[in-house]
């Protein structure tokens, strides 16, 4: 009597399994769509009862710096022109207009809780676009960056920030 391939014996629980994991996998579709826009805990933010955060000048301006800096790199950074050292120097705006705003948003407690979403997104697109998780691309740090762009436009009352589009990939 010959055994068979242990290979056999995994294949209907592997099988079963998989199709039991099927309903929560993302098509590939999802996952092309969430690593270009890198959603990040942005996702976290809620409306202040339908309403947009109330923001503030200092942080109005550093929101507008951030999206003025990643707005002219945005092209080069979708085409794959992007040089380490562009990446670097955008991480390094970003960084210190995040700095900014960490020393000087006075926002009441709850704009300033769902804020800290957006921060922390900023701060994880400078550190992959600083090269600092070699698992990670520079272009995943721009793609965070990206959405907590997309996310401030969408949560925070800043009518200077919506004049214009933010550039799509």
């Amino acid at each position: 009597m010959t055994v068979p391939d242990r290979s056999v014996y995994l294949a209907g629980p592997l099988a079963g399994v998989l199709l039991c994991l099927m309903p929560v996998l993302p098509s590939t579709a999802q996952m092309a769509h969430e690593h270009q826009h890198a959603s990040g805990t942005v996702a976290n933010i809620q409306l202040d009862e339908g309403r947009k955060w109330s923001t503030d000048d200092s942080l109005r301006s550093s929101m507008a710096d951030i999206r003025h800096a990643f707005d002219a790199d945005h092209p080069a950074i979708h085409e794959g022109k992007e040089t380490g050292e562009q990446y670097q120097a955008l991480a390094d705006r970003i960084r210190s207009q995040v700095n900014s705003i960490v020393a000087n948003c006075k926002l009441p407690p709850a704009a300033d809780a769902n804020l800290h979403y957006i921060v922390a997104d900023l701060l994880q697109g400078v550190n992959l676009m600083s090269g600092q998780d070699p698992a990670r691309s520079r272009h995943d740090g721009a793609a965070l960056v990206h959405g907590a762009l997309l996310a401030y436009g969408k949560y925070f009352d800043d009518p200077g920030f919506e004049s214009g589009p933010i550039a799509k990939h």
